[in-house]
């Protein structure tokens, strides 16, 4: 008998804590296992958004995925944004489940690439994903060329980083600690990033930069101030 994984997702700890959401998916998922004859191992994300794939028991379910330890015949899902609210997102499982050969089933868009016509309508979504990625960045170079002609600087703000964690961060450094070292640290004693996400080396090196130039900016004015 094939064997699917079953992924549910509610993206509160209320509708964790009551059940709801997740039973209907439960059910949507078996009656269609039922149907094509599939048993379904169920991993389950309680308290979780879709806003990006960062998800632990979504990453068990892609890592069990893996051609080299691959038990199962792919990933189900009872609507499409229990898996992603993103179809870039979204294509990039397609892509990958694709190029490693299981099955990406969405019940609620009749995508199921272990059918023809479920395999159609997956191509279709990836050409759409990329012909919207290719208008975006066409539109962003256009608005990006036309700040630069009116000498505006385009690009992200980078969030304020609270003065403690900036402290704690210069510390760990100067402690002798790598950059991957204070990253660890940093995720170890539960401080996040500026936009409260985990650290790594390239946050550190990018966060410590800017902790760098703030610092030079307050010595020039101080300077100048007692000048």
């Amino acid at each position: 008998m094939t064997t699917m994984i079953g992924y549910l997702r509610v993206s509160t700890e209320e509708q964790a804590a009551s059940g709801l959401g997740l039973e209907a998916q439960r059910d949507a998922i078996q009656t269609y296992a039922d149907r094509h004859g599939w048993n379904v191992e169920w991993y389950m994300d309680e308290g979780k958004s879709a806003k990006n794939m960062d998800r632990p028991e979504l990453q068990a379910a892609l890592a069990r995925l893996h051609p080299k330890k691959r038990d199962v015949a792919g990933l189900v899902v009872a609507k499409l944004d229990r898996l992603s609210r993103s179809v870039p997102d979204f294509a990039g499982v397609l892509e990958l489940a694709r190029a490693r050969r299981w099955s990406l089933v969405a019940i609620d868009l009749g995508v199921d690439t272990s059918t023809p016509t479920g395999e159609l309508i997956a191509n279709v979504m990836m050409s759409v994903a990329q012909w919207e990625r290719r208008v975006i960045g066409e539109r962003t170079s256009a608005a990006m060329q036309a700040a630069a002609r009116q000498g505006k600087h385009m690009g992200r703000v980078a969030a304020p980083l609270p003065d403690a964690t900036a402290t704690r961060l210069v510390e760990l450094r100067r402690s002798g600690l790598s950059v991957a070292k204070v990253a660890d640290a940093l995720n170890a004693e539960g401080v996040t990033t500026a936009l409260g996400s985990k650290w790594h080396s390239s946050t550190v090196t990018t966060a410590l930069r800017r902790v760098e130039a703030a610092q030079n900016l307050t010595k020039e004015a101080s300077a100048a101030h007692a000048a």
